[in-house]
C-alpha cells in the first residue's frame, strides 16, 4: 500500500477505533458512501476531537441494558468502552488507524435486526442515516498521524 493514494475517512473517537477493532462493523452517515468506493481499501483515521466522556458513558449505559441494539455495536466493545472511560487518552487522535473495505450502503433500519432491535416501522424512512458496513479490517500499528478533512481525502502512506 506504500505511496498510492487511498481515500481516507474521518471518524471520531471512540468511533474509530471501534471500527479498528471490529466493534462497529458499520459507519452512519447522512448520506450513502460514494459508488466508485465500494468494495474498496479505505484509510479510517481518528479525528482529532477530544473523546467526550459522556458519549463514551451513554455507550456503556446502553450497552448494558435492553437498549444495546441502539448502538449497533458488539457486545465484546463493552469491556473496550469501560477501559476507555476510565482513561480517554488511551485513544490515538489525528492519526489513520488501520483500512477497511467498504461495503454497499444500507438504510440504518435494514441493519438493525442484526443488533436484536425492532425493524422501523416509521413512515420517515426517508430521513434515515445510512449505514455503510466495513470489513477485512487491517489494523496498522503503530496508527500513522495525519491531518484528517471533512468526507473522503487523499492520503499518501
Amino acid at each position: 500500500m506504500t505511496g498510492a493514494i487511498v481515500k481516507a475517512l474521518t471518524v471520531w473517537q471512540p468511533w474509530a477505533s471501534l471500527i479498528i477493532l471490529g466493534f462497529k462493523p458499520y459507519e452512519f452517515r447522512g448520506w450513502p458512501a460514494p459508488i466508485s468506493l465500494r468494495g474498496k481499501r479505505v484509510a479510517i483515521h481518528a479525528g482529532a476531537r477530544p473523546v467526550r466522556a459522556t458519549e463514551v458513558a451513554d455507550l456503556i449505559v446502553r450497552l448494558k441494558g435492553d437498549d444495546a441494539w441502539t448502538t449497533c455495536l458488539k457486545p465484546e466493545a463493552l469491556e473496550f468502552l469501560e477501559r476507555v472511560k476510565l482513561t480517554p487518552g488511551i485513544l490515538p487522535r489525528s492519526h489513520i488507524l488501520g483500512t477497511a473495505v467498504l461495503g454497499a450502503p444500507m438504510r440504518s433500519y435494514e441493519i438493525v435486526g442484526e443488533f436484536g432491535g425492532t425493524i422501523n416501522d416509521s413512515d420517515r424512512d426517508e430521513h434515515c442515516n445510512w449505514a455503510w458496513p466495513v470489513s477485512e479490517i487491517e489494523q496498522i500499528k503503530p496508527p500513522v498521524p495525519a491531518k484528517g478533512a471533512q468526507g473522503f481525502w487523499d492520503w499518501r502512506p
